[in-house]
């Protein structure tokens, strides 16, 4: 995905919204993660982050235990999480929506109405070309503690690199 076309509105953020299967696992890990490269860069005021589901529940509910774990042994904290479930109608809304697997992103571009809102859906291992051939972030729900840590590492790579093609042209105004 090209950032070329972004406009520079301080008034108006950039808006990324992460979304996986219930919201308690990977999303949050990725909406934590972008957010703490966003904050520590100085372009919060730029460039704004958040997480949905596909799935509803999850709704209201913490962050997995595991993942509030795995983020905290590495200095993030995602303890106020709550989920919550995609609404298609925040497509208006919002300028990318980065998906954690095929899954949701073939659900995504279902809901979108039309094709300039399929088009923000991007799966977070695409902005990663070391990554991108695995094409999923797992779910680790079903699995264990260092399963969520490997996952965080994944999320972390992926954002690292969407990261650093986004923040030049948000730095430059151009969008």
């Amino acid at each position: 995905m090209s950032f070329e076309a972004l406009s520079p509105d301080e008034s108006t953020p950039f808006r990324i919204i992460f979304v996986c299967t219930g919201n308690i696992c990977r999303s949050p890990m990725a909406e934590v993660v972008l957010r703490d490269l966003v904050t520590r860069s100085g372009l919060g005021r730029l460039i704004t982050t958040s997480s949905a589901g596909t799935g509803d529940w999850h709704v209201g509910e913490q962050a997995d235990i595991r993942t509030i774990k795995a983020l905290a042994k590495k200095g993030y904290d995602g303890s106020h999480h709550r989920a919550r479930q995609f609404d298609p109608a925040w497509f208006a809304d919002l300028d990318l929506v980065v998906v954690l697997d095929r899954s949701q992103e073939r659900i995504l571009r279902n809901w979108a109405t039309n094709e300039h809102d399929r088009n923000k859906v991007r799966l977070l291992l695409s902005f990663d070309a070391s990554q991108a051939t695995l094409h999923d972030v797992p779910d680790p729900y079903y699995s264990d503690d260092a399963m969520f840590d490997a996952v965080l590492g994944m999320i972390e790579g992926a954002n690292l690199a969407l990261f650093k093609q986004l923040a030049p042209a948000i730095r430059q105004g151009v969008r």
